[in-house]
């Protein structure tokens, strides 16, 4: 041997990684190892590929048929050598075969290997014969014993899969047809199986005809080394059987052929037989007749069973039964884009995929991940779903088929066509690669060097092999990724203006048929806006052509997609030519996608942005809440700028605007709780109004010729305002108290406050670009008939005199937060002791406490609603909570100091901290207050207008459940939840409220 060429350093530049075992190996191989060297430095694997030969030339006996005649053979031809070095060096499970089966090597000796596929039914007859059954017979039953016959089976397969993988990687099979004549493989597998499970169920079997129709991979003609094979049974009874027993007959034939192919034996295994995609899945009967299926699809069936009937193929036993149950499905199928809630339920499939992904593998997953193999089936799928009803040349069941008829048919651009079939292709490849080395079912690429090392070498890259497959792989997810998004939205674009470009475009029916199967309700209006958007040849037409396919993508992944797109053209309006705007949407990614989600998601949100359009700034920032002092300052200093005390308060309210918005895309990009949206809102009604106090104050100073103001004004914040908790529709329930100034005439100073409160109500009330703000004074004392605002000696008199003990309850919420520091303090020292009586109250009170909310609970609830929907005044709902909550206060805050708070979430812990309320009936409570609080605000961002009623729309309910985080087409999730949280709740308050 020479030993240049078998040097340590010569072995280690042609591949090999472990010298030293390397020239052990090529020693016991003899004089022919070296003329190997040069095949072994190709394969994926040389250390394996040579350890391997030597473990099967020992494996081989001596004699005419021994190892020498092997090495011998390989020596001579370079082709046999290429085959057997190529499957020992990327696959040690075949590796492992042949040192069990050595003389299984002899396969790859065929000169035609390389340039012949074997016909299907070829496969299939060696593959019955190899069980003992007649490929002839109509119904092949097996003659070998049962455990001869499993064996068997599992050897046959495996040589055939060898002589398969041979060809695949000496021969650059083209990954189609690898996953062609796998898929072939598995029918004749299946076919032999049936078989072994005719004999196994003996004379019952003739009492049905079954059919096996495969399904997934393949089922469309594109399977992998390893994976589950996908089936549905159906069958019929036998000419004069019973239909009980032709049932029974036919459970057991697919029962046991199952098993067949999935037990371990000391052969080994095959691969897992699926049937969980039949009517019902694994709830549902294992077969079922054919009007059987046909009943379940035309009444029961949901959309992913549709797209799942895509690939559906008979495969095995009898064709005529499968042909008919895939000629019943066909039109199913076609018509399935048609159906209600087609995208969401389409959406909600790929979104639990993507969901259950473990978050170790996420990075790394081919087929599951983002820019897989599954983003190009889906989008091809989802292409044929749409157009595939009136074009019946786009109907191909393998995914490349289908694409490459797409392409012609002009529905994906000719050079995007060409560059998806060379991402799918080697991420196909890559994936038969990864589970070809243990013939082992998985989609994750290993992050270990040597792996990553053995794939890139067994993909063609013999230098630098784990960087240049790593940098290979990035580029076709990014295209995945790309394609995905040009595919569905960019053609779109091309159909409504006129952009030149290479490739087909869509005409503007084909495009108005996909924005409808993407989930736009209105196709001829979202076209209408694209092409106000996208036409001509300005700077801004041209970047919206390039901004919009993502942004309809974004759109349509929300739940009102035809809202976002008109929100979006009215915003891009508004701004105009503004040059920051579109730069900032293409730049950065953060802030269009936002946008989307908001204009997608909420009217509320919109509304605010179509009148404060800068907004689209603050979406590139935390979005966290501004305090309260920061406010008041811009407020007072923007308000101090105009000499109109209306332009002031508008300029206020502007401010207050453009803060609603800040909250509300917080919120709706998941970014604030709901405890946070409510403290926000409240600082940000606090600032409004102490900025229009003083606004309104000077104005009426001025206008009185007053050059101080004759009394001191301070407001209270009542109900949820000043419980820290208000929502997005809610009023400023307030008390206006005053105190005049040392020397002032008594009945100036009241009617100087008098007026300051009318004009801050009204002008804060007037119509506007923003939501106006509804401060409400309803809780003073005599209500409407007594004076709107009143000294804090006459608060002291009246609530000594005829205070009720409603009222004290509604002081429970009392927090003076506007105006003057010691008049708000001097205010809460004179209602603390009837809001926290010393000793509690007493039972009467509490009687009447519970009086008057059976009261409410019969005569608030508006006429028609729902009480399971209604979240204020609703079975469990927030009225509930907080009665609960505040009726603990009044009988404990005495003694228990954490009671003495304006909150109710803060009052309920501090009743769980001593011993109130058990702990589990305290985080039912908080949990329903919590849940309740979000759908309430979610309703009013949804439908732009409060409400306590959950939404009766369907599509408003659905925008609601997004904003609330579940997925799409998850409605009913929502509600379910919803009503356990009430139902919960209502239980803890029969306890501790009505006791």
């Amino acid at each position: 041997m020479n030993r240049t060429a078998t040097s340590k350093g010569a072995l280690l530049r042609l591949g090999f990684l472990d010298s030293e075992a390397a020239v052990e190996h090529l020693r016991a191989l003899g004089p022919v190892a070296e003329e190997l060297l040069h095949l072994l430095a190709r394969t994926a694997d040389p250390d394996l590929a040579l350890g391997r030969l030597v473990r099967l030339a020992e494996a081989l006996d001596d004699g005419a048929d021994g190892p020498g005649a092997m090495l011998e053979a390989l020596a001579d031809d370079e082709g046999t050598a290429m085959r057997l070095l190529s499957v020992l060096g990327a696959s040690a499970a075949l590796g492992d075969h042949l040192v069990r089966h050595p003389t299984h090597w002899r396969e790859l000796t065929d000169p035609t290997l390389g340039s012949t596929r074997p016909a299907a039914y070829a496969l299939r007859a060696e593959l019955l014969a190899s069980v003992g059954a007649d490929p002839a017979a109509a119904e092949p039953v097996a003659t070998l014993p049962d455990a001869e016959a499993l064996d068997a089976l599992r050897v046959e397969y495996r040589r055939l899969l060898l002589r398969l993988a041979a060809r695949d990687l000496a021969h650059a099979l083209g990954v189609d047809d690898t996953a062609a004549e796998l898929s072939d493989l598995a029918a004749g597998t299946l076919e032999a199986a049936l078989a072994v499970a005719r004999q196994r169920v003996g004379e019952q079997a003739s009492l049905a005809r079954l059919a096996v129709v495969a399904m997934g991979k393949c089922g469309g003609h594109e399977l992998n080394y390893v994976s589950d094979v996908d089936v549905v049974f159906v069958h019929e009874p036998a000419e004069g059987a019973d239909d009980h027993a032709a049932l029974r007959a036919a459970t057991q034939l697919a029962g046991n052929m199952m098993q067949v192919c999935s037990d371990h034996t000391g052969e080994g295994t095959i691969w897992p037989v699926d049937a969980a995609l039949r009517p019902e899945g694994k709830a549902g009967p294992l077969t079922r007749t054919l009007a059987s299926h046909r009943g379940y699809y035309e009444r029961w069936a949901k959309t992913w069973e549709f797209q799942a009937l895509l690939k559906a193929r008979p495969v095995a036993g009898d064709k005529a039964l499968g042909a008919a149950y895939v000629e019943m499905a066909a039109p199913l199928v076609w018509s399935a884009a048609e159906r209600e809630g087609f995208v969401a339920d389409t959406r909600a499939m790929r979104r639990r995929v993507v969901e259950h992904i473990p978050a170790r593998e996420a990075d790394r997953q081919l087929k599951l991940g983002s820019g897989g193999l599954r983003d190009v089936e889906f989008a091809v799928q989802l292409l044929q779903l749409v157009h595939g009803r009136g074009d019946e040349s786009i109907r191909g069941t393998a995914t490349l088929s289908a694409l490459a008829q797409l392409t012609r048919g002009g529905y994906v651009g000719r050079e995007d066509g060409e560059a998806l079939h060379e991402a799918y292709a080697f991420l196909r490849t890559l994936e038969h690669r990864i589970q070809l080395f243990q013939l082992r079912r998985t989609h994750v690429v290993p992050d270990e060097e040597e792996a990553m090392r053995r794939l890139g070498r067994s993909v063609g890259y013999l230098r630098d092999s784990a960087a240049a497959l790593d940098k290979e792989w990035q580029h076709h997810r990014r295209e995945v990724r790309r394609l995905h998004e040009k595919i569905f939205y960019r053609p779109l674009l091309e159909a409504v203006a006129a952009i030149p470009g290479p490739g087909t475009r869509l005409s503007t029916e084909a495009a108005g048929e996909r924005l409808a199967a993407l989930g736009y309700l209105d196709a001829k209006a979202a076209l209408r806006h694209l092409e106000a958007l996208t036409t001509g040849v300005s700077r801004s037409a041209n970047i919206q052509r390039a901004l919009l396919p993502v942004m309809l993508q974004w759109f349509a992944d929300g739940p009102d997609p035809d809202g976002g797109l008109f929100g979006f053209r009215r915003i891009s309006e508004a701004l105009g030519d503004s040059p920051w705007y579109l730069k900032t949407l293409r730049d950065e990614g953060q802030v269009a996608e936002r946008l989307a989600q908001v204009l997608s998601r909420s009217r509320y949100a919109t509304s605010l942005l179509e009148r404060e359009p800068q907004g689209v700034r603050m979406l590139g920032e935390d979005l966290t809440p501004l305090g309260a002092e920061a406010l008041v300052e811009e407020m007072c200093a923007s308000a101090g700028r105009q000499q109109d005390v209306e332009k002031a308060v508008r300029a206020v309210r502007s401010i207050r605007r453009r803060e609603l918005f800040r909250i509300a895309a917080g919120d709706l990009v998941g970014l604030i709780p709901v405890d946070t949206v409510g403290a926000a809102l409240s600082r940000l009604t606090d600032a409004t109004l102490e900025a229009t106090l003083h606004v309104v104050g000077r104005e009426v100073c001025r206008q009185r010729g007053l050059d101080e103001a004759p009394t001191r004004i301070a407001v209270v914040a009542m109900g949820r305002y000043g419980g820290f908790e208000l929502s997005y529709g809610s009023d400023a329930d307030v008390l206006f108290v005053h105190e005049p100034e040392p020397g002032a005439d008594p009945q100036r100073a009241s009617s100087y406050a008098q007026a300051v409160a009318n004009e801050l109500r009204r002008l804060l009330g007037l119509p506007g670009g923003d939501p106006p703000l509804a401060v409400d004074a309803d809780l003073r004392p005599e209500g409407k008939q007594g004076p709107l605002v009143r000294t804090i000696g006459s608060y002291a008199a009246y609530y000594a005199k005829w205070s009720k003990v409603w009222e004290a309850q509604a002081l429970l919420r009392a927090d003076a937060v506007v105006g003057d520091l010691d008049l708000r303090r001097r205010f809460e020292e004179l209602v603390d002791p009837l809001r926290f009586p010393e000793g509690g109250i007493s039972d009467d009170d509490v009687l009447e406490v519970r009086r008057i909310k059976a009261r409410v609970d019969r005569e608030r609830l508006p006429r028609g609603a729902d009480p399971q929907m209604h979240l204020k005044l609703g079975r469990g709902g927030l009225a509930d909570v907080e009665w609960t909550v505040q009726l603990l206060q009044m009988r404990h805050a005495h003694e228990v100091d954490g009671l003495r708070t304006t909150r109710t979430m803060t009052a309920l812990d501090a009743a769980r901290d001593a011993g109130l309320v058990e702990p589990a009936d305290a985080e039912v409570l908080q949990q329903t207050w919590r849940h309740v609080s979000r759908t309430r605000n979610a309703v009013t961002l949804v439908r732009g207008t409060p409400s306590d009623q959950l939404p009766r729309d369907a599509r408003e309910r659905a925008a609601v459940a997004s904003i609330l985080g579940y997925p799409s087409g998850e409605t009913e999730a929502m509600v379910n939840d919803h009503l356990r949280h009430t139902r919960l709740a209502t239980a803890v308050v029969d306890r501790v409220f009505w006791g």
